[in-house]
Formats: C-alpha cells, sequence, structure tokens
C-alpha cells in the first residue's frame, strides 16, 4: 500500500501554518502513514528555492527526503469572468521537474505576482491557463480543485460551471483527474455521468501538518510522475486500490438551512418548501448537496461499473477526542495519539489495518471501539448546515471515563 497526498500548502499560503515547510511534512507524513506528498505552493520563488535545497532527485519526477516522497505541485487561483458571470476557480498543477517549474514560472510573470501568494492568483481564464501550461510541457498534470466547494471550484454553487467541459472547452481532455475534496466524496459525484470519464481523487488541501493524510490515494506500489499520470489516464483499478475521504457531512454548507431557526434540511425537503424556511419565511441557505442534486442524472447509490473504491475514514485524534470528551489538541488526546503511533508506527495503520486484541493493548476501550465501528461505518451522523459543523459519531457519550495522564514523547 502506498499513500499519496498530493494536493496542500507550504508556510508561504495565506491563512497556513508556520511549521508548513519539507522537513515538518515529512516528519508527519510518516506518522500518518503517508508516503508522498504534494510539495505544495512550488512556483512560489523562495519556496522553490527552499524545496530545492532540500530535496533529492529520485527519479522520473520524483523527489525525497528523510524517506518521504514528493511531487512538485502547487494550487492556483483563477478569478475572471465568462459567459457574463464572475468565475472563482481553483487548479491543482503537479509538473515533472524542476525545469517545467521554472520555465512556468517565467510564463507567469506577467500575469501574477509569483511571490504574494504561495497560491497565486491570476485573472486568466482556465482555459488561457491550460494553453499556457500546455505551451510550457505538455506533460504537466491537470486537475481541479475541491470541484464541489460552494466558492473556488468547478462545479460551485456560487462561482463555478455546469460541466467540465464549459470550464475547460477545447482543453477538456487535458483533465487527468477530479479533486473530490472535503465537501464531497465518491458516491456524491458518481451521481453526474458526465464525470464517468474523469478519475476521481482525495487530498488533504492541508494548511497545517496535522491535517496531512486526511484525504488520500492508495495505490498498490509506489508511483512516479509518469506512472501517476498513467493510471489516472486510464483509472487503473488494478494499481489505484482506493481513496480515502473524509465525511462531507461534517462541512458546514452540506445539507441546506437556516441556522438562526434551527432547520435543516435534505434538498429533497427544501424542495418541497420551495426554498423558504418554514420558520421564518426567508430563503434557505443552500447546501453542496443540493448543488449534486441540481446537476445528478442519476439516483442515490448509483455505482458506475469502473468506478474506484472508497474509504471513510475519522482521523484518530478525532476518536480519541470523542472517547475523552476533549478537544482535538489537547493534550489527554496527543498523549493517546503518541502512544498509538509509537506501538504501531503510523495512523493510517492504526485506523485500516491493526487487529482489534492488538488495539486494546494500547488504547482505551471506547477508542478501540470507536476505530472498529468508524471501520465498518457504523457512524452517526449529524450534516452541517448554514455554517454549523456536522458531527460524525462513533464512540458512546454515556459513562465515559475519566482518562489517566502521562507524559508525551
Amino acid at each position: 500500500m502506498y499513500v499519496v497526498d498530493f494536493h496542500l500548502h507550504s508556510k508561504y499560503s495565506r491563512a497556513t501554518s508556520k511549521d508548513m515547510e519539507p522537513r515538518t511534512l515529512s516528519q508527519v507524513a510518516k506518522w500518518k502513514g503517508v508516503h508522498m506528498l504534494g510539495t505544495g505552493d512550488i512556483l512560489h520563488p523562495a519556496y522553490r528555492r527552499e524545496v530545492q535545497g532540500l530535496l533529492k532527485e529520485k527519479g522520473e519526477g520524483v523527489y525525497t527526503l528523510d524517506g518521504v516522497d514528493f511531487l512538485l505541485t502547487v494550487e492556483t487561483s483563477h478569478v475572471y469572468s465568462q459567459d457574463g458571470r464572475l468565475r472563482k476557480i481553483h487548479i491543482v498543477w503537479i509538473f515533472p521537474d524542476f525545469q517545467t517549474v521554472e520555465r512556468a514560472a517565467r510564463a507567469l510573470e506577467m500575469y501574477g505576482k509569483l511571490d504574494a501568494d504561495g497560491r497565486p492568483t491570476f485573472g486568466l481564464s482556465v482555459i488561457e491557463m491550460t494553453e499556457l501550461m500546455m505551451a510550457v510541457n505538455e506533460d504537466i498534470m491537470i486537475i481541479p480543485a475541491h470541484v464541489w466547494t460552494p466558492w473556488f471550484s468547478l462545479f460551485g454553487s456560487n462561482s463555478g460551471f455546469d460541466s467540465v467541459e464549459e470550464a475547460f472547452g477545447p482543453f477538456t481532455g487535458r483533465v487527468l483527474a477530479l479533486e473530490t475534496g472535503l465537501s464531497s466524496d465518491p458516491p456524491m459525484n458518481w451521481r453526474v455521468s458526465s464525470l464517468d470519464s474523469f478519475a476521481l481523487v482525495s487530498n488533504s488541501d492541508a494548511h497545517s501538518p496535522d491535517r496531512i493524510g486526511r484525504e488520500a490515494n492508495v495505490f498498490r506500489e509506489p508511483v512516479t510522475f509518469y506512472s501517476l499520470r498513467e493510471i489516472l489516464q486510464t483509472k487503473d483499478r488494478s494499481r489505484f486500490l482506493f481513496t480515502i475521504e473524509f465525511y462531507p457531512e461534517e462541512r458546514k454548507y452540506h445539507y441546506d438551512g437556516h441556522r438562526s431557526c434551527g432547520i435543516r434540511f435534505h434538498p429533497k425537503e427544501t424542495r418541497k418548501t420551495h426554498g423558504i424556511c418554514p420558520v421564518c419565511g426567508r430563503p434557505l441557505t443552500v447546501g453542496v448537496l443540493h448543488r449534486v442534486e441540481k446537476l445528478a442524472d442519476r439516483p442515490e447509490g448509483f455505482v458506475p461499473p469502473n468506478a474506484i473504491p472508497y474509504k471513510n475514514l475519522i482521523p484518530l485524534k478525532e476518536i480519541i477526542a470523542q472517547d475523552l470528551g476533549q478537544g482535538v489538541d489537547t493534550k489527554g488526546v496527543l498523549y493517546e495519539y503518541q502512544k498509538g503511533i509509537r506501538r504501531f508506527g503510523n495512523e493510517l495503520e492504526i485506523l485500516l489495518n491493526v487487529p482489534e486484541e492488538d488495539l486494546k493493548q494500547v488504547f482505551r476501550p471506547r477508542t478501540v471501539e470507536g476505530i472498529l465501528k468508524a471501520r465498518r461505518g457504523e457512524v452517526r451522523v449529524e450534516p452541517g448546515y448554514d455554517g454549523v459543523y456536522g458531527k460524525i459519531l462513533v464512540v458512546d457519550e454515556q459513562n465515559r471515563e475519566e482518562p489517566q495522564q502521562g507524559t508525551l514523547f
């Protein structure tokens, strides 16, 4: 099993932790069980110099640092008008080598300030940007980011398009995959038949080290830039085993609703009320699932025959926090988490593979129960709506024992 998370950011992006630098990324990736990361922000001049000074070339577009592999990646933001509407789209680009990155940077300097933000913003349309990138190197991979997020995404309800073709025009065939993002999972995308020809990928979009691997892609064996490109083009299920998915219901705009009125509706319920809140009489705030329903031409539960499988996971710290009744960043949770990492090597191994009897030797009974329930998909879901985060619960909140404190390593 080879785990890849290629969409994340560096300390040079806005609203990002100062710890998002290569050595910390490598260390945390090993704790998480992630074998390959994207560098993120590789078009930023200062970050590129930093990365070049640390990473060693491994070959086939792969670089390495402290036992973790890297691909050269960046996310770009595009704000422009098309067909009388303001569009705001984010795209992930994966480069085969530093020479290509340098050429791309030179080509883009006249369109935006590359040193202003790790995720640079351009007034170029998606079509114009793709044309420019293909002129630099036709091997560059193009993956629209978090495609259902209301803002800054391909299908975003506030600024997106209704199809890949509408956004990319003659370059639609250059799009290798679509990133589900935290706002959607594969079943939501499978409902739109026009997306069947695209592989679906998942990445963390991490802005802090602790978020690495919360979504990821799992392959049978190590991948290179070129083998990854081939796997995505062919949707090779023999090599692309599954994606790791966040529960999209946990996001704060999954369902429709009104926070002030306590109304949370599935889109089917929203249609019955014609989009009007039954309490206050004002329009409901529409969520991501509603947008999927609008574009869907298949029923819920449909699975395309060539679909890449997926697994919904809950981060280990969240399971421990539910057990302890504490915040995910508290000392008690961190102690229990690091205890498990010391024993079993990494988080994904714990969440996916460690036998129940072995888990019981390290974790509290209710944490073990939570891990096993998460594996089986036995979760209680309270979908988010109108700015209220959802909840994914796997631990019984009653009869909670006080945790024993220890020292961190």
